[in-house]
């Protein structure tokens, strides 16, 4: 018996972290929106079935009576998404005033229309604290006038076997009553928690303003050869060009070591408390963001080299593929991936759904899936000797057992 097909549509698409995890688990894009150029080359370039042209830009400016036509269908099952979650800052926008806050209006109306089973909300945490808590009560109000009821929860991706510390909030939206599963609990529980090296390990080495374009070593951890992914060529792998200055600064910083290190004739004199820090090698990495090839921003210094993380860097520990490329200059790129929902998480969301919403079974591919996801940090050789005995994967990762 074939799995049924289960649909959606991805508002505020970006680079298409959250649908590349969905289609992992099962679900088909209709349509995606996505304003900016380069993340909707990005978007559509990374699927056979779609151009960038075949996607909707600004999703103001779409007329709520041509959403069935733009998504061939009537209805789907899923409508999944996030607007800019820059507005939702409790340091950019306390109040509540920015003007991106408000593009949550059109999600709702895109949900109104094509009637899902159920919505898929992402942010950041500091949605519901935004004018202290009204904004985020009008939207579970939005909601509730369409006839949805609102699931919110933290999450931090690392549950998920993501190598970073990275909380979001999910915010579940069902027609009707919430399932009786809940999203809160529900967790990958990986076998152990991925760090930064078992993400980014086996790629090659890469000084200041260098760029490698050929592996050196075969991936040593189940999470390298799943995000490896077969791919031959390395791409996006281009370090910041730092000054002479700066690499000797940040060599004399540990692993996982912060400024307090640099000698005091070379230490900077400005910069935040996390600057000029190094990522721990052997932990997750802090919120991946556009800077993170910025040693004077956050903590994004690599472990080991002298410089800020790649690119491709990037991409893995937000658990992208090698094989997915991205459009666009370093700066649009380094934007792309930092602004991207962790595919992993959105892959473990789509299992979830999958199961309480849309009662399905999960299939024996789904079910390797997640014990590839779980094991992440594991030695390959180590995987393939015990990963018959790694049982627990239905109890860990199902509902069953989660009541």
């Amino acid at each position: 018996m074939s799995t049924p097909r289960l649909s959606y549509v991805d508002l505020f698409a970006g680079a298409g972290g959250l649908s590349l995890g969905l289609e992992k688990a099962g679900f088909e894009p209709l349509h995606a929106v996505e304003m900016d150029d380069d993340a909707r080359s990005t978007y559509a370039n990374n699927r056979e079935k779609f151009e960038p042209e075949d996607l909707s830009e600004d999703i103001r400016e779409v007329d709520t009576a041509e959403i069935p036509e733009l998504v061939g269908e009537e209805s789907v099952d899923l409508v999944a998404g996030g607007p800019p979650c820059q507005g939702f800052s409790e340091v950019v926008s306390p109040d509540g005033s920015d003007d991106r806050n408000h593009l949550f209006t059109y999600f709702i109306q895109w949900v109104n229309e094509l009637q899902p089973k159920a919505a898929l909300f992402e942010n950041v945490r500091g949605m519901e604290k935004t004018d202290n808590g009204r904004f985020f009560e009008a939207v579970k109000e939005s909601f509730d006038n369409i006839g949805y009821e609102v699931v919110p929860q933290v999450v931090t991706a690392s549950d998920f076997g993501v190598p970073q510390h990275r909380r979001r909030l999910i915010v579940l939206a069902f027609r009707g009553d919430a399932p009786a599963h809940s999203i809160e609990g529900f967790e990958i529980d990986p076998v152990e928690t991925p760090g930064v090296i078992d993400g980014i390990g086996d790629l090659p080495e890469v000084g200041a303003g260098e760029e490698v374009t050929e592996y050196d070593k075969e991936p040593g951890t189940v999470l390298q050869d799943d995000l490896r992914n077969g791919s031959e060529k390395l791409t996006h792998h281009k370090a910041a060009n730092h000054t002479q200055d700066m690499v000797e600064m940040i060599s004399h910083i540990s692993d996982g070591g912060n400024r307090t290190e640099i000698p005091d004739e070379l230490a900077p004199t400005s910069g935040y408390h996390n600057s000029y820090s190094r990522l721990d090698s052997q932990e997750p990495a802090v919120a991946i963001t556009s800077n993170m090839s910025k040693p004077s921003s956050a903590r994004c210094i690599h472990p080991f080299q002298n410089r800020g993380l790649t690119p491709r860097e990037g991409a893995r520990l937000q658990t992208f593929p090698d094989s997915y490329h991205f459009d666009g200059g370093l700066v649009s790129i380094r934007k792309q991936i930092g602004n991207a929902v962790p595919p992993y998480l959105g892959e473990a969301l789509g299992y979830y759904l999958k199961e309480a919403v849309y009662e399905l079974d999960l299939t024996e591919a789904d079910q390797e899936r997640l014990r590839t996801i779980r094991c992440g940090s594991l030695p390959l050789d180590q995987f393939e000797q015990e990963q018959d005995e790694i049982g627990g994967l239905t109890k860990q990762a199902t509902l069953d057992n989660l009541t």
